[in-house]
Formats: C-alpha cells, structure tokens, sequence
C-alpha cells in the first residue's frame, strides 16, 4: 500500500527521551547512530547541533516539511484529548501532566521542522522504512527504534518483527528497541519470537530497564548484540 500522510500520527520525542528510552551513554551518543521510525523528533537536529552523528529512517520523510507541520497540527487536538481521557495509562513523572506533553511533543516538532530541509539535503532524514533498509551491512554502530516495533504488535505480525530487527542488526553492530508493550499497555507477544529467534543465531539478546517510564509499566527495552 503506498505511504499516505493521512493515516498516520506524527508524534516527536527530544535528545532527553532519546537517552532516557534507550539508556544512551556519551560514549553510545558519540558513534554512528541510525534512528528506524524517526518521524518527527528533534533527537537528529539536537545530535546534529553538538556534531554527532545521526541518521534518521521514516516513510514520512517522503513528504515536504509543510505537510508534516500541518499533519502534526491537525492531529495535535484529538491526541491531547485522547491522553486526557486515558491519562491513568501513564506515569506523569519525567512529564508532570498533558499540557507539558503537548508544549513538549510541539517543541521537538519545530526543532525537527527548522533541521528538516537542511537535514535532507544532508543525507540525515532517509525516506525508508522497515524491513528494508537502503544502507550497506555493518553502516552503523547503533540502530534505535523507538515507538513503532512490539507497539504495533496487532497489526505487525512477528515474522515482520523479526525480519525488521534482523534488518537492524544487519546494518548496526548494535540494536535497541522500545518500549516492548503494545498499544494498551499490554506486554507484546512478539518479543519472545525475536528474543528466540536471535539467539538460535547466536546472537545476545536481552531485555534490560532503563530509566524512563511513562506508559504504565513500558520502562524496557530489547537489545540485540553479537557475541
């Protein structure tokens, strides 16, 4: 099915969350980073303005930063209402309450908004999406997904799940995946299947906490390593 701006939510996190979800280090922030389903966040433009190096992966990326911006704004509304009437499905600690969430998901839009074209013509925003990926094997040093794998476990079965994360691990030396519940809060079933299938592989494959939660009980991730 072609990709079509309006099916979907753009929703962007900031450098901050980057580290929280996926328990960045300095050392981790300073290696060749590929972000799979970046949408609009700001964790490129923020990276790119300290001089490292990102590489942000999405369908949405097809379309121009106008038609994003306004995606973002005519979707803003029903998104904060939905995060009113289900506000007990989320921890309000690293955000006090939904006014901040949308005064923040909003500043990481116009900071990804303002890096966007630049960030194009740079080769940083890559209009691509799993399970293929059009970089060669061994690219990059980390490979992120954040908010797009296990959340949409309804709708992506695990074959998808595994096939996308072995896409990870073929162009990063490294892969980390958050959080491992689907949409609703409940774990996903398809982490077993990719956690079984890369270490009949060989591969290290563990699930480790990090410190972030704001979907009730969504404070782990999934990382993929070689031996």
């Amino acid at each position: 099915m072609p990709y079509s701006l309006d099916r979907v939510v753009p929703w962007g996190r900031s450098l901050d969350e980057y580290q929280a979800m996926f328990g960045l280090s300095e050392t981790d922030l300073g290696s060749l980073i590929l972000d799979c389903g970046g949408g609009p966040a700001s964790f490129n433009a923020e990276s790119a303005a300290n001089g490292r190096a990102v590489v942000s992966v999405d369908p949405l990326y097809c379309a121009s930063a106008a038609a994003i911006e306004r995606r973002v704004e005519d979707t803003f509304d029903h998104v904060m209402d939905q995060m009113r009437r289900n506000s007990d499905d989320f921890v309000w600690t690293h955000v006090p309450d939904v006014a901040e969430l949308g005064r923040r998901r909003m500043a990481a839009l116009r900071r990804f908004i303002a890096d966007y074209p630049r960030g194009k013509s740079e080769g940083r925003y890559v209009e691509a999406s799993l399970p293929d990926l059009p970089f060669e094997s061994g690219a990059f040093d980390l490979a992120l997904s954040s908010h797009l794998l296990f959340l949409s476990s309804e709708q992506l079965n695990v074959d998808f799940h595994i096939q996308a994360a072995e896409e990870m691990f073929r162009v990063a030396s490294e892969v980390r995946i958050f959080p491992l519940l689907q949409i609703g809060g409940t774990p996903s079933p398809h982490v077993a299947g990719v956690v079984e299938a890369f270490r009949s592989r060989g591969a290290i494959a563990t699930i480790e906490p990090v410190a972030y939660e704001f979907q009730r009980g969504g404070n782990q991730m999934l990382r993929l390593r070689r031996k």
